[in-house]
């Protein structure tokens, strides 16, 4: 009952922050860090695909050392790809699974197992959030879900953060159209805007 109350609380505090902050990096954050707390593992990822290379590339990174977050690219293509495509992926053994594009570095880093879930933007798959735990861990039907719905909230704080800095843009566009400083002086005659007479 204490980890669900503690899931709830995360939640609750990702949430907040997506609803008052216009920085999508500080809630990327923040999700990283809530969830690696409240499951209490080793470390958490955030990777956004980039269509131009098929990379995954990290957005954001928690408890885990600059050397295994720098380890080389991530290929969309082979780095545990089922979870871009089908849905969370949990890998008990990370030493033996051929999904792993860097197997010694996971190693290395003391990682055993790996939950991945994808990250969706109004149905289209942006990236992938990952939980690296030190112990061998059998991942349950509540931490998937719990994970999953952290994702699912990037995914929105992303596409808000998207909406409100091309909103922002329109109305920088508006003003600068409605400035008077940029507005040509304009005169009309008394007959301008009456409508021409038809033949």
């Amino acid at each position: 009952m204490k980890r669900q109350l503690l899931n709830y609380e995360t939640l609750l505090k990702v949430t907040n922050a997506i609803s008052h902050s216009r920085d999508p990096e500080e809630v990327v954050l923040m999700t990283v860090e809530s969830i690696t707390l409240a499951l209490n593992v080793k470390g958490c990822m955030l990777f956004l695909i980039n269509r131009e290379t098929n990379e995954l590339e990290v957005a954001a990174a928690f408890g885990l050392s600059d050397e295994y977050i720098n380890k080389g690219p991530l290929s969309a293509l082979k780095s545990i790809t089922a979870s871009l495509k089908d849905g969370p992926v949990a890998i008990y053994d990370v030493s033996d699974d051929p999904r792993i594009q860097y197997p010694e570095a996971a190693r290395k880093e003391g990682i055993s197992s790996i939950l991945s879930v994808p990250i969706i933007m109004r149905d289209r798959t942006i990236g992938t959030l990952r939980v690296y735990t030190a112990e061998p861990w059998e991942f349950t039907l509540e931490d998937v879900n719990f994970v999953q719905a952290m994702a699912n909230m990037a995914g929105m704080a992303i596409d808000m953060a998207k909406y409100y800095k091309g909103l922002k843009d329109s109305i920088e566009i508006l003003k600068t159209l409605r400035d008077p400083k940029t507005l040509k002086p304009r005169r009309r005659t008394p007959y301008e805007s009456v409508p021409k007479s038809f033949d």
